[in-house]
């Protein structure tokens, strides 16, 4: 199995945090996926529109996550709002792309 895994538990590192992305549905469901191992867990949530973010991160809190990373459909806007809703209890970023992938995502959402 590549790669090998080695699974061991130190407590000053990150075990769990959350990484919430938007579902490309408006209508569609939350989705939640854990993945990870003992070591480090991910918690994925999606989430129908950019306005949801607010709630999935303040259901990330709950689990316990350690950061939040948001996907960069969220732009400024929807990072300020996760920001502000986790109010500094843990560190919330974003994905964002370069002007030199401007190309390659305008062939992907256009």
């Amino acid at each position: 199995v590549w790669p090998p895994v080695t699974v061991t538990a130190v407590e000053d590192r990150m075990q769990k945090w959350g990484f919430i992305y938007t579902l490309g549905d408006r209508e569609g469901a939350i989705r939640r996926d854990v993945i990870g191992s003992a070591a480090c867990e991910l918690i994925c949530v999606g989430v129908p529109s950019v306005e949801d973010a607010v709630a999935a991160a303040k259901g990330l809190l709950e689990d316990g996550v350690e950061l939040i990373e948001l996907c960069g459909a969220f732009e400024a806007e929807g990072l300020a709002a996760v920001k502000h809703a986790v109010d500094g209890k843990v560190p919330a970023g974003a994905v964002f792309y370069g002007g030199d992938a401007a190309p390659g995502l305008h062939r992907l959402f256009s």
